[in-house]
């Protein structure tokens, strides 16, 4: 595969970049207390009880459903868009990035260092604004170890997604995926 000649030139212009175009969902005080809280209890290789951690998520406005396993060394970045069913574990080093709505629905498994990520860039725009989205996971889904998971992507019901695949747009009920980019394997049931 040949690729055109492109102009030695960039046209990216990251001055231009606003960090702020979009809407954090809070104020600077309240985030700026819920980064010293993740350090101390979320962030930590110390097994702090999921119950704690399950309160403080709630005090910074999250919906958490019941018996929730929130393991050491999970990075949620803004609580307060987010939402977890009951019966939901979320492994050690899972990342939720979630600069839109993350909701998570009953009996879901985030594996270790799963990566949710909500937040993306324009590279189309020279200025590379963001182009966030939300992420769905539906009742009974099991992300893998060291998955990603983009924006605007809906993981179906009892899907599951095998460990270090990558999903950039919507799987269906009852699939198991895999790859980079993920795709339909089989079904699970």
């Amino acid at each position: 595969m040949e690729i055109d000649a492109q102009p030695n030139v960039s046209k990216v212009s990251l001055k231009d970049f606003n960090a702020n175009n979009f809407n954090r969902g809070t104020g600077k005080v309240k985030e700026v207390c819920w980064y010293l809280i993740k350090v101390i209890f979320f962030l930590s290789p110390l097994p702090f009880p999921s119950s704690v951690k399950a309160f403080l998520l709630k005090a910074f406005g999250a919906r958490v459903g019941s018996r929730v396993i929130l393991k050491p060394r999970i990075n949620i970045h803004f609580p307060w868009k987010l939402d977890i069913g009951n019966d939901v574990w979320i492994g050690e080093e899972a990342y939720i990035l979630n600069f839109e709505k993350v909701i998570i629905g009953d009996n879901v498994c985030i594996s270790q260092r799963a990566f949710l990520c909500g937040g993306n860039h324009n590279y189309k725009d020279p200025s590379m604004p963001y182009r966030n989205g939300p992420i769905t996971l539906l009742d009974g889904c099991w992300v893998g170890a060291c998955c990603f998971v983009g924006p605007n992507v809906v993981i179906g019901i009892d899907a599951v997604i095998t460990a270090s695949s990558v999903v950039t747009n919507s799987l269906a009920d009852n699939g198991v995926y895999r790859g980079n980019p993920a795709a339909f394997v089989k079904y699970r049931w």
